[in-house]
């Protein structure tokens, strides 16, 4: 029997959430060792795809705080322009909040390539301890997998995670031409969830 934790979750997500950018996600894990090891490390590929994607790196930057422009729609590896600092808040309190240009408003602002994208929530940096831009799957994986450096996350609380982050649901949806992360945000889900069946694998375990 799954943990009630994970039945009530199962059910709210079946009857549908439907969420502000109207993106619904189920969180149903799939049953205790019903995921093989070599499956769980084939999610975990799936998920690193999505998590070194530009759409979701740029913003897992360290502690010089300064979000990246990488992937298509920038040409070459960047800097965020115009000197772009977020601060050790990470939402850029210390200098130009990052909501200053992200600025939310219901008119469809990421419909256009050069508007800076936004969603219904404060524009920030992850967790410095998230960093993982230019890291290799590996790193990603040991981090993601360690409560230490993932807000003292198990599969579900990630997975929780990412249906209620609306900057997370933005990575598949982000307008203006800009190219979005792999997959779709409930196939991420359910490799998350069943990556942590597996008993979170990663490609350096022996």
């Amino acid at each position: 029997m799954k943990h009630p934790l994970i039945l009530a979750l199962a059910v709210i997500g079946a009857a549908g959430l439907a969420l502000a950018d109207g993106t619904d996600v189920v969180i149903d894990p799939p049953a205790e060792g019903s995921i093989t090891q070599a499956e769980g490390l084939a999610a975990w590929g799936r998920i690193f795809e999505v998590t070194s994607h530009p759409r979701c790196s740029n913003c897992h930057v360290g502690p010089d705080n300064r979000p990246m422009w990488s992937g298509p729609s920038y040409g070459r590896t960047r800097p965020h322009g115009m000197n772009i600092n977020a601060g050790e808040s990470r939402i850029g309190a210390e200098y130009v909040q990052c909501q200053t240009c992200h600025a939310y408003s219901e008119g469809g602002g990421n419909n256009a390539p050069q508007m800076a994208p936004q969603v219904a929530m404060t524009w920030q940096l992850p967790p410095v301890e998230a960093e993982w831009f230019g890291r290799s799957t590996e790193e990603i994986c040991a981090q993601l997998r360690d409560p230490a450096r993932n807000g003292d996350r198990d599969m579900i609380a990630l997975a929780s995670h990412l249906e209620h982050d609306l900057i997370l649901h933005w990575a598949w949806s982000p307008g203006g031409g800009r190219e979005p992360a792999p997959y779709s945000l409930q196939e991420h889900v359910n490799d998350v969830l069943a990556w942590g069946v597996a008993g979170y694998p990663c490609p350096h375990d022996q």
